[in-house]
């Protein structure tokens, strides 16, 4: 009974995959600051970062096509490890994502939601290779291998959840962990 309830709990999990949502992230080869466009599955440019480089702090405006700010990503200074705020439109703060202190195996990071429960990102942060779970359910994965292109990655997001928060914390590992490009 044990094994069929956890049968069960992967098939499940196979079929979220399938309905995931997916995402191209591209980073722009020669611009200032940090900028991408996200793409959906069917080629269509949905978003736009547009990454704001001769401030004090890194500044990132998550955009639609229109223009209008979703999110606004802030590095946090003054802080005992790297984090950067993830802002809504009011000035709330949605989440905040940081490198954990101490893993000798592998990166991890946490996105701490002031809606919800919070995320743990694990994997090869470096390679884009790399899932985002809440509660031990994976809710989204991150991978280059699907492109072949430079400065490109895929993002699944598994159904209900929250697309744009997603790709927003996507970002800001890849600012993070990429400072100098």
């Amino acid at each position: 009974m044990v094994f069929r309830g956890r049968r069960e709990e992967r098939r499940e999990e196979r079929r979220e995959e399938r309905d995931a949502t997916r995402y191209q992230m591209r980073q722009r080869m020669i611009s200032i600051g940090d900028d991408y466009t996200i793409e959906n599955d069917r080629g269509e440019r949905v978003y736009r970062l547009d990454g704001k480089a001769l401030r004090v702090r890194k500044t990132i405006k998550f955009e639609d096509m229109d223009g209008r700010e979703l999110y606004k990503i802030q590095e946090r200074m003054l802080r005992v490890r790297d984090s950067m705020e993830i802002e809504r439109p009011d000035g709330s703060r949605a989440a905040l994502v940081q490198k954990a202190m101490i893993d000798p195996l592998r990166e991890r990071w946490e996105i701490k939601t002031d809606d919800g429960p919070d995320m743990k990102i694990q994997g090869n942060i470096v390679d884009h290779e790399y899932t985002i779970e809440r509660d031990g359910h994976k809710v989204a994965e991150v991978s280059k291998r699907w492109f072949r292109v430079r400065d490109t990655y895929g993002v699944e997001v598994f159904p209900g959840e929250d697309d744009i928060l997603i790709l927003a914390a996507t970002a800001v590992v890849d600012t993070m962990a990429h400072p100098a490009r």
